[in-house]
C-alpha cells in the first residue's frame, strides 16, 4: 500500500494502523483475551463490510445498520462469539446469518472450512463479493434458510447462530458433531438475552448451556426471503 501524506505530515497508512491498534486494545480492555481471535479481528478489514456512509465508524466498537433492515453486530460481540466457539484450524463451522460477511471472514481465518447461510439474497450476494475481493477461498455462502441444514453438507464441529433461539432443533443437532459447540443467543426467565455456548457431549443429546455475555440479538426468522 502506497503511503499518502496528510497536511499534518501523518500518512494515511499509519493512521489506519493506529486505528487498528486502538481497536484491538479496546477489545482487550473489555476482556477479550484469545490472541487468535484478536489477530483475526485486526486482520479483517471491517471497513470493507460496513456501508459507505458509516466507513468512518468501521474501527469503532459499534453495531451498524446494513441492508434489508439488518444490523452488523459490534466487534466486541463478534469477538465473544469467536471466543465462545473455540474454533481450531482443522474444524468445519456452520454459520446461520451471514449478514455483511464480517463474522464470516473472521471465521475463515480461524477455521478450515465455513458454510454460511443467509436468508436475504442481497446480503448473500454482497457478502460473497466481499469475500472474493479478500480472496477468501474456504467459505461457501448459501442463500437459504440456515435453520434447516442441508444434509449434503454433513456435520460440523461448530455452529454459530446470529440470533436468539429457544430450544435447539433436531435438525441443528443432527448437523453438530459429537463434542461440538453451538454459540447463539437465548432469553432467560426474566426476558434478558444472553449470548450462550451450548456444548454437546461425545455421546447422547444432553446439552450444557454456559452464558457468555448479555447481548441484544433478536429472534431469528425462519424461511428464505425473496427480498433483494
Amino acid at each position: 500500500m502506497q503511503e499518502v501524506e496528510t497536511a499534518s505530515g501523518q500518512t494515511i497508512a499509519s493512521r489506519a494502523d493506529q486505528a487498528r491498534m486502538a481497536f484491538v486494545l479496546r477489545l482487550r480492555a473489555r476482556g477479550v483475551s484469545d490472541l487468535n481471535v484478536l489477530r483475526a479481528l485486526e486482520m479483517v478489514p471491517r471497513e470493507l463490510f460496513v456501508p459507505h456512509r458509516h466507513a468512518d465508524l468501521a474501527w469503532r466498537d459499534l453495531a451498524l445498520p446494513i441492508a434489508c433492515g439488518q444490523t452488523m453486530p459490534e466487534p466486541y460481540l463478534v469477538a465473544r462469539m469467536m471466543e465462545g466457539l473455540q474454533v481450531e484450524r482443522s474444524m468445519r463451522v456452520y454459520e446461520i446469518g451471514t449478514g455483511s460477511g464480517y463474522a464470516t471472514a473472521i471465521l475463515a481465518t480461524l477455521a478450515g472450512e465455513v458454510v454460511s447461510c443467509e436468508r436475504y439474497r442481497m446480503l448473500a450476494l454482497q457478502a460473497t463479493m466481499r469475500l472474493e475481493q479478500m480472496r477468501v477461498d474456504n467459505v461457501r455462502i448459501d442463500w437459504r434458510d440456515g435453520l434447516v441444514p442441508a444434509s449434503e453438507h454433513g456435520v460440523f464441529d461448530r455452529i454459530l447462530i446470529h440470533g436468539s433461539v429457544g430450544e435447539i432443533s433436531r435438525a441443528l443437532l443432527s448437523a453438530l458433531a459429537p463434542s461440538g459447540l453451538i454459540v447463539c443467543a437465548q432469553s432467560d426467565a426474566e426476558g434478558r438475552v444472553h449470548l450462550v455456548r451450548i456444548s454437546r457431549p461425545r455421546t447422547g443429546d444432553a446439552l450444557t448451556v454456559t452464558p457468555l455475555t448479555v447481548c441484544r440479538l433478536g429472534p431469528l426468522t425462519a424461511g428464505k426471503s425473496d427480498e433483494l
